[in-house]
């Protein structure tokens, strides 16, 4: 996550947050009360609507339909226009279920609150695209660390990685440990995409 956040409290004006946004080059903004406790999130989608209603009639029926839309478009500061309650996440939140939050609500930044709520940082979309920088030479070392030691301790499996693809490759006897060692890998933050180039041990002829 980040830990430098810019974020604003409920009685800032519409312009400044307008402004915020373009100076810093970002989406959303968390709404804070009191000591740092998170009560919102403004974002673009919360300040459109002033534009998009400006010059239209207010007893258009799809308007009528949208009636939180249009109290936001007579907003005057970030308690009128965010969103709440704010989509958060806690410090051990892992990636993946940020990802999912952030697909099923919709949004690109997630504040990162304590257990009483106080804001601790920001974690956005390019925060969560970071794991995928990482080299094939770490993967493959945390593969073999994390996995391959544990699953086939005694037996000659390969770890090969290229693109953030692993392959794992080699002999091994029990095939049920493959389902396994691909979920295991999958679950290493970085990694792209699992090939399994295993083979059973050759038994020799029947006797």
């Amino acid at each position: 996550m980040t830990h430098t956040v810019i974020a604003v409290g409920q009685e800032a004006p519409f312009k400044e947050i307008v402004a915020l946004m373009q100076q810093w080059k970002i989406s959303a903004l968390p709404v804070l009360a009191g000591e740092g406790r998170v009560i919102g999130v403004v974002s673009e989608a919360d300040l459109l609507p002033k534009e998009e209603f400006r010059d239209s009639d207010p007893s258009h029926f799809d308007q009528l339909r949208r009636l939180s839309d249009l109290a936001k478009a007579g907003g005057m500061d970030a308690g009128d226009v965010m969103s709440t309650p704010a989509a958060t996440v806690h410090p051990d939140t892992t990636l993946p279920q940020a990802a999912r939050i952030m697909a099923l609500r919709h949004v690109k930044r997630l504040p990162v609150v304590d257990v009483h709520g106080l804001l601790q940082g920001v974690v956005s979309r390019s925060d969560l695209l970071k794991v995928f920088l990482r080299t094939d030479e770490e993967l493959a070392d945390e593969v073999r660390r994390t996995v391959t030691a544990f699953l086939f301790p005694d037996r000659a499996v390969t770890v090969t990685v290229e693109g953030g693809v692993v392959t794992l490759g080699g002999e091994i006897r029990d095939r049920t440990l493959v389902p396994v060692a691909a979920r295991l890998i999958r679950a290493v933050e970085g990694v792209v995409d699992v090939h399994m180039d295993l083979t059973e041990p050759d038994q020799g002829p029947p006797r």
